[in-house]
């Protein structure tokens, strides 16, 4: 005899009502009885028919309706054993400021193509930038690979979406230009002139466009990588300040950004001489006050005795531009002329302009990617290629008039 619910409908084989009025289906999965709860028939139907498609297709359906993002990312940073430490915590602290309130709340079966998109644009119309919308899918992209390679659900949802928001708002990142040279000239004039607080930053500036070397390459430098010797420069160790699990703040020192990171770099003169005012000035103060990892002996500090963050660096140059750029506007409006404005930019423009002003002097290519610590030198020619542009176009400025071709 057929079993019936409440209403008298026929229940289906492994189908049952509770006494609660809700609806069971149990099944057998590798030899372990399972059930799908749902709160109508029609509902509970609805998830035997995934059941059976999920049978069919080989997904996990039990776990794909379980388990959560937050879930699979947990799982997902287990199998990163190789990450470096700094940056599995720029990937944890990431994920939980953007991701693991929201989108990680979901049940990993339930998020769509549009979900993911929807998500995006918020942040985008939050005035996220391009760069950090990539780090976002650099983390949720293989969260959701995961998934796919452990059955839990089909195809990975969040394919192709930053790349369409791209092309549908036209929207990507400005590129990072070099400072020209009289930018260049005249931010550091501004800076050496400055009798206040600007004037303590030039030793950092000076040896960021004489060395070419990322921001926590610079800050994480120390004494023991200075050879005043030789007039060499140790690249070694890579210092970052990032946001902790616990929302606090910490300097992190670990290895550089790659293993081509890890170079020497021959040490110009005029870096040579504000290396040694550092070590001058460290004598009077008495040195680093902070240990990190190890490490006390950092070049780089500021008047507490603390190495440098980023964040700090590019706050500094963002206020020398606003000052010199007001200044210049008040002298250029005296003496009747236009002003000269620099361009606003941050610490990492250093890095861009020292290898800019490589590849006008026409080193060679590969001279410049070991000395940057470039890992592909496409990189390295990027810049190149665009030097060479600018070249080619001042080259026909010359040859106007000059050719006789008509």
């Amino acid at each position: 005899m057929s079993r019936k619910d409440v209403k008298g409908r026929v229940l289906q084989k492994g189908e049952s009502q509770r006494k609660d009025g809700r609806y069971v289906y149990r099944y057998t999965e590798r030899g372990e009885t399972k059930s799908i709860y749902a709160k109508t028939l029609n509902e509970l139907r609805q998830k035997e028919k995934e059941l059976l498609k999920a049978d069919v297709t080989g997904i996990d359906y039990h776990n794909a309706n379980k388990l959560t993002l937050n879930n699979v990312f947990d799982e997902y940073m287990k199998t990163k054993t190789g990450l470096k430490q700094n940056t599995k915590m720029n990937y944890i602290c990431t994920y939980n400021r953007y991701i693991k309130e929201g989108l990680g709340r979901k049940v990993i079966n339930n998020i769509k193509y549009t979900d993911i998109k929807h998500f995006y644009l918020s942040l985008v119309e939050h005035g996220m930038k391009v760069s950090t919308l990539t780090v976002i899918q650099n983390i949720i992209h293989p969260t959701l690979q995961m998934a796919v390679r452990n059955s839990y659900i089909i195809s990975n949802p969040s394919d192709g979406v930053v790349s369409e928001i791209k092309r549908e708002t036209n929207w990507y990142d400005s590129k990072r230009a070099a400072l020209s040279r009289e930018e260049q000239q005249a931010f550091i004039d501004f800076v050496k002139s400055n009798k206040g607080r600007y004037r303590s930053w030039l030793n950092l500036f000076v040896f960021f466009l004489g060395t070419g070397c990322r921001v926590g390459e610079v800050t994480g430098l120390t004494w023991d990588n200075v050879d005043f010797k030789n007039n060499k420069i140790y690249i070694k160790n890579n210092l970052t300040y990032i946001m902790q699990p616990d929302g606090g703040f910490a300097f992190n020192l670990g290895t550089t950004k790659t293993r081509s990171g890890e170079r020497v770099i021959p040490m110009l003169p005029e870096v040579r001489k504000v290396l040694l005012e550092e070590k001058e000035k460290q004598f009077n103060i008495g040195g680093s006050k902070l240990e990190v990892g190890g490490i006390s002996n950092f070049v780089f500090i500021n008047s507490a005795g603390k190495p440098h963050s980023a964040q700090v660096i590019n706050k500094a140059i963002k206020r020398i531009v606003k000052v010199h750029n007001k200044k210049e506007h008040e002298l250029a409006q005296k003496e009747g002329r236009e002003p000269f404005n620099i361009r606003d930019f941050s610490v990492h423009t250093f890095r861009h302009t020292f290898c800019t002003r490589l590849c006008e002097h026409d080193i060679n290519i590969k001279i410049i990617q070991e000395i940057m610590g470039h890992s592909d030198i496409q990189t390295t020619m990027n810049v190149y290629a665009e030097v060479s542009e600018n070249k080619k176009q001042d080259v026909f400025h010359e040859l106007e008039g000059n050719l006789k071709i008509c």
